[in-house]
């Protein structure tokens, strides 16, 4: 039997399965939502239920058997240490070791945390990471399960991140922030991540095209809860430090992962159908997760049975709980209401009235008092008559006879109010900042550490601004014996980020007590079609779509993306000015997506607009205008496919979009046709692109964008004819040259003339193979390539090249072909049909193709607006072109 457990122990051994299960906590919360109840002790360390915060994480993470933990701290990182080291999880036989690390003052964001981690090399595999303030049952062990069987196959699977279904108005669902999810239902991978926030409301999101084509099917989700928990590859935290930009864990990283085409990693999410896990991260959440655990849904994490703080509870019918010790004093005219509880060594007087409120340990409750959703901290006295409401009371604070709490007060630790204080709702209330004693005692033992009385969510510098604006501030209502400062109780006078989470009128959905009704503020350029979308947006419900699904971008990126375009607009013309090479403006196109963190699908719609507006508008020469359009794609067009990301289909549909709203839509076939002769996109790229139900503008609204989307897509099919045409008379050459003899050298027929014009034909054939000879490599395969060609064939692409411009009252089709530098304006060139035929052609078939390339080119330079079209010498059988009003009707 030993020998078959060593062998076991070494197969899990060789399959990485008894690798030590790291997980990181973030013990700091990097905002002040909490102000002032941690002015004196960090959040991480505030109670909730009678037991710290960091508590609950580690009991969490203990479920999933997390064997080692590292806890970052920087505010108050004395008592976070200590706090520790006191804990049970300190003690021999806890089964998890817990490091605590001290990160620089400097550390100011998540970002800077991982920066931290990283640069400590504290992560040798993959690990778990989680806030400070997270309370949660969910096996976090099976997460980790799917996390390391996906990254078998996929090793850019660098992160799993965990969500729960909730409805909209769940109580443990965040009002100020919340995310919309983009996901595959297949795979898992989260596709696309949007934060959103109370204030400003964001009615849109704003999902990347790329996405919704390459994934026939989406799951769009605004009913996921983040739990702030993510099982996370060894190479997250190096990601952090080759990007300084990486602040927050979801608005920057998660959103810049999925954004970038560069990194090319993949994010997942793992819907928890079962279990509880919330964070702490607002008063409005605590309140909540505080009912959550008196209601019993984090079992077994709950009071009674597995109390992280280490207490002793009895729960009795109601959910009340009493400490279990013997040392509760209770009145018996007391009511303690539903959904309570009372910590060890309180003292509730006669007539003392207490629903859905937790009451700290060695509280007194004086006689008459009415305490209603609010959570007394330790050690807190409160008087006789006194009513407390939907309120925080801070740790040893006294709140002296007759007065009264409204609801949402935070009173800091040690504040004294009273007799008869009557504070107004959300007033918050602080001591003068006096060194923690505890805090003092244990920063004097650390080198270099004697100033580490910095609150977990900020610097001493708010708390000094507090306490130079009280000479202004009338406290008559706090009482005669109090002590506190006041905190301002509007907006302040300047805000220095008022469209991120943390502006002011953010914070109002996240403050204890505050309803939505009282928050809620009518938009004044809101309609009531924006209003009716709003609430298809926010039903809660998962939406699925395809591919084609037309997403609505949102305002508030447009001034963003109008600079980058400006930026690469400016570029570009330094390129033009200055002459750079292809290879040079790629570089700095690069660097610029880059740098401004865009889509690559961005870039090309930049470039191809500004080489579309770079052509200049000729009018009444349709040639001049040909030669226009050839000297700027020959140059530049294939600049569109060395910025990276070749896609000839998505070059055509950005073409034809740009075209569709821009005054040169007349030049689209042209420009088409260029870059077809340049061979930046091929026949088949032409077709795929027809082909796509977007390219005929039948899902757009009526109007003049979507009459010119329809256009282009006849121009498109013009050209598709011509392509069939040229391939049936190629199917009918193959067919007349059989049995003709092989390896003939080039041929220099160009096809049927009028007997008067015979000489002018030799002498054309000659000028044709010298300009060949003198065109760019790009169009050597078309023009040059004649060793298989036949007579007839050669025949055509000469009568093509002479056959004179038809005059139309149509946008230009693809048939208008963009000439080489060296090539005259009157004879644009055409890709030249691929088989050679041999010269003994009968004089009936030479008939039958001439008549063939007449229709040919009659299509090709269908669309031809009548200002930029030339002089017709030919007869009037050139007049079927197809007139403007036929183009629009089709």
């Amino acid at each position: 039997m030993a020998s078959k457990s060593s062998g076991s122990t070494k197969d899990k051994l060789l399959e990485g399965e008894d690798e030590v299960l790291q997980a990181v906590i973030l013990s700091d919360s990097f905002n002040k939502r909490f102000r002032p109840l941690t002015t004196h002790k960090p959040r991480c360390l505030l109670p909730i239920c009678n037991a710290p915060l960091l508590d609950w994480t580690f009991e969490s993470l203990a479920l999933a058997g997390v064997q080692e933990v590292f806890v970052i701290c920087r505010s108050h990182a004395p008592l976070v240490k200590k706090a520790i080291s006191e804990s049970k999880w300190s003690k021999p036989g806890s089964g998890m070791k817990i490091v605590p690390i001290m990160t620089a003052k400097e550390t100011y964001s998540p970002g800077d945390a991982m920066r931290d981690i990283y640069t400590r090399g504290l992560v040798t595999s993959d690990f778990v990471l989680v806030m400070g303030d997270l309370v949660s049952n969910i096996r976090i062990d099976e997460v980790v399960r799917v996390h390391k069987e996906r990254r078998r196959t996929n090793k850019d699977a660098i992160m799993t991140m965990v969500v729960k279904e909730s409805g909209l108005k769940h109580r443990t669902r965040a009002q100020g922030e919340s995310a919309v999810f983009v996901i595959d239902p297949e795979t898992s991978e989260c596709l696309h991540y949007e934060h959103l926030q109370g204030y400003p409301r964001q009615k849109r999101i704003s999902i990347p095209r790329e996405v919704l084509t390459a994934h026939p099917e989406i799951e769009i989700r605004n009913d996921l809860l983040d739990c702030s928990i993510d099982v996370c590859s060894v190479e997250v935290p190096s990601l952090f430090q080759d990007n300084f930009d990486y602040l927050d864990l979801r608005r920057d990283f998660v959103h810049g992962i999925l954004t970038s085409d560069l990194l090319m990693k993949n994010i997942h999410v793992y819907v928890a159908r079962e279990g509880y896990a919330a964070r702490v991260q607002d008063t409005r959440s605590y309140e909540s997760i505080s009912k959550d655990i008196l209601s019993r849904w984090t079992f077994p994490l709950v009071p009674d049975d597995n109390h992280p703080g280490g207490h002793i509870y009895e729960h009795t019918r109601g959910n009340r709980y009493i400490a279990k010790d013997n040392t509760v004093v209770l009145a018996r005219t007391a009511n303690i209401g539903i959904n309570t509880l009372i910590g060890s060594y309180a003292k509730i007087a006669e007539n003392v009235s207490i629903a859905a409120s937790v009451i700290g340990q060695n509280c007194t409750i004086g006689p008459g008092t009415t305490i209603k959703d609010s959570y007394v901290f330790e050690n807190a006295a409160i008087g006789a008559n006194c009513t407390i409401e939907r309120s925080i009371i801070g740790a040893g604070v006294m709140v002296k006879d007759n007065s009264v709490v409204p609801k949402g007060c935070l009173l800091g630790d040690r504040v004294v109010i009273g007799p008869d204080a009557r504070l107004p709702p959300f007033e918050r209330l602080s001591t003068r900042p006096i060194k923690n004693v505890d805090e003092a005692k244990l920063a004097s033992d650390e080198a270099g550490k004697g100033e580490d009385d910095i609150d977990d969510e900020g610097d001493d510098s708010d708390v000094e601004e507090v306490e130079a604006q009280q000479d202004s501030i009338d406290k008559t209502a706090l009482g005669k014996d109090t002590n506190a400062l006041v905190w301002p109780r509007g907006p302040p006078d300047e805000e220095d980020d008022d469209e991120g989470p943390e502006n002011w009128k953010n914070q109002k959905f996240m403050r204890l007590g505050e309803t939505l009704d009282e928050i809620s503020e009518p938009e004044e350029d809101s309609t009531s079609e924006d209003d009716d979308s709003e609430d298809e947006f926010h039903d809660g419900e998962s939406m699925s779509g395809i591919s084609d699904v037309s997403i609505p971008f949102d305002q508030s990126e447009d001034k963003a993306e109008q600079e980058f375009k400006a930026e690469v607009v400016q570029s570009l013309e330094r390129a033009f000015a200055e002459g750079h090479s292809l290879d040079n403006a790629a570089v700095e196109l690069k660097t610029l997506r880059m740098a401004s963190n865009v889509p690559l699908t961005r870039v090309k719609e930049a470039v191809v607009a500004t080489l579309v507006d770079k052509i200049k508008l000729v009018d009444g020469d349709m040639g001049a205008q040909r030669k226009e359009i050839g000297v700027v794609i020959s140059r530049w067009g294939d600049l569109i496919n060395r910025i990276g990301g070749v896609d000839p289909v998505e070059t055509v549909s950005i073409l034809q979009a740009h075209c569709a709203s821009s005054i040169r839509m007349p030049l689209f076939g042209q420009i088409l046709a260029a870059l077809y002769q340049e061979d930046i996109v091929e026949e088949d790229d032409i077709r795929k692109w027809h082909r796509i139900p977007a390219s005929n503008g039948e899902a757009l609204k009526e109007g003049i964008e979507a009459e010119n989307f329809q256009k282009c897509w006849v121009i498109g099919s013009h050209m598709i004819k011509q392509f069939d045409a040229q391939e049936s008379d190629e199917d009918e050459s193959d067919d007349a040259s059989e049995g003709e003899g092989e390896g003939e050298g080039v041929t220099k027929v160009t096809g049927k003339k009028p007997e008067n014009a015979e000489s002018d034909s030799d002498n054309n054939t000659q000028t044709e193979s010298e300009t060949e000879q003198s065109k760019p490599s790009a169009l050597s395969r078309i023009t040059m390539d004649t060793s298989n060609k036949t007579d007839v064939e050669a025949a055509k692409l000469d009568d093509a090249l002479k056959t004179p411009t038809i005059k139309h009252q149509v946008p230009p089709s693809f048939a208008a072909v963009v000439p080489t530098a060296a090539s005259s304006a009157s004879r644009p060139l055409v890709k030249r049909p691929d088989p050679p035929k041999p010269l003994t052609q009968s004089k009936e078939g030479e008939s039958e193709t001439d008549s063939e390339v007449s229709d040919s080119t009659e299509a090709a330079d269908a669309g031809a607006s009548e200002d930029q079209s030339e002089d017709v010498s030919a007869s009037e059988d050139s007049s079927a072109a197809p007139s403007t009003d036929d183009d629009e009707s089709a």
